[in-house]
């Protein structure tokens, strides 16, 4: 195959890097009954890399423009993770997409199936507010139960960490608190081996102790309500996720006795790659929308974030999710900044570690 000067220096030109993407993985399946992919040829991972890296605004010469260097880094991580992957050893015991936990901020349409019982692990930061220092870490533990087809039952507590310093309109704070209890509820109501497309309803109640952006001590009830839609793009390699959220929100203050009710709308698309066997690499972007009221009465802000999202099967009864996200666009209401960072936070982390037993 001939190539051009830029990619016999590292960087593929534009013909040649889809002809690489469109090698075969490995060993594509021969019959039904036979899923498991081979080892992903390192052409195809470079390829997948460059491709990352490119798209982002790497590689080129000069100086970049400021715009998409949050892009830049956001490639560079989606490289180094296909990089990651290339080098370690290929598992044989992945079949079927379970789009259950393979998303970090989003969900997928399966559930399980009866009589699975798993423990979740979920670790969550959110960081940099609208000036000074704002580090917050959430840890939820959660146990989930499958007692019915296509049905889930999930409860879950939490704990978090706050450090809080001169953020315009928030207190000064440096506390760990117990932060809340949920159970969430998941049905699944079209299987997408059987349909177009599969598509799931989850309603996840929770009660706080804290608000989770101020660290006050509040007594808050939200629900949020999620339609979630998947689809096999390409058989056994590409799939796509699409998420509808509706948030409100009830929230007192104890110690005054201030009440307040918001909501937040959003919608969420996320596409994930089997690199290997045992190892899915992709992206999630994230739109928001805050309202005043339940009702959606005034609009507060809206944001948008994006960012890579990796997920790795450790074994046969665990996993793990790694995701990250940044916030590329946002507005506060009454505001012309390019970002919202007093209803959102500029950078959102999240790793999940499960445990089937």
């Amino acid at each position: 195959m001939q190539r051009s000067a830029s990619s016999r220096a590292g960087v593929f030109c534009g013909k040649d890097l889809s002809r690489a993407l469109m090698r075969p993985l490995g060993q594509l399946p021969s019959c039904p009954s036979h899923k498991t992919l081979g080892p992903t040829p390192p052409a195809r991972l470079a390829g997948l890399a460059a491709l990352s890296y490119s798209v982002a605004g790497g590689g080129g010469a000069g100086t970049m423009n400021p715009k998409i260097k949050t892009g830049r880094w956001i490639g560079m991580l989606c490289a180094s993770i296909a990089g990651i992957a290339a080098v370690l050893p290929p598992r044989a015991y992945a079949e079927d997409f379970d789009t259950e936990h393979i998303f970090g901020f989003m969900i997928g349409s399966d559930v399980g199936n009866v009589g699975e019982r798993e423990f979740q692990s979920q670790t969550t930061g959110r960081f940099a507010k609208d000036g000074g220092r704002y580090r917050t870490l959430n840890q939820e533990v959660e146990l989930e139960l499958v007692p019915a087809p296509n049905f889930r039952v999930e409860l879950g507590t939490s704990f978090s960490a706050y450090d809080i310093g001169r953020v315009p309109g928030l207190d000064d704070r440096r506390q760990l608190s117990w932060q809340s209890v949920s159970v969430d509820f998941r049905y699944r109501f079209l299987n997408r081996e059987a349909a177009p497309f599969g598509m799931t309803v989850a309603l996840e109640t929770r009660a706080d102790r804290v608000d989770e952006t101020t660290a006050a001590a509040v007594r808050s009830y939200g629900t949020e309500l999620t339609v979630a839609f998947d689809r096999e793009v390409i058989p056994n390699f590409l799939i796509a996720a699409l998420n509808l959220s509706y948030e409100p929100e009830w929230t007192r203050t104890p110690r005054t006795g201030a009440a307040d009710q918001d909501a937040t709308i959003g919608a969420a698309f996320g596409l994930m790659a089997r690199v290997r066997p045992d190892i899915l690499i992709g992206g999630e972007a994230r739109y928001f929308r805050k309202y005043e009221g339940i009702g959606l009465d005034e609009l507060s802000g809206q944001a948008l974030f994006i960012g890579p999202t990796a997920y790795f099967q450790l074994s046969e009864r665990s996993r793990l999710t790694a995701t990250w996200s940044v916030q590329a666009w946002g507005q506060r209401a009454g505001s012309n900044a390019a970002l919202d960072l007093v209803n959102f936070e500029r950078h959102q982390a999240r790793l999940v570690y499960g445990l089937n037993f």
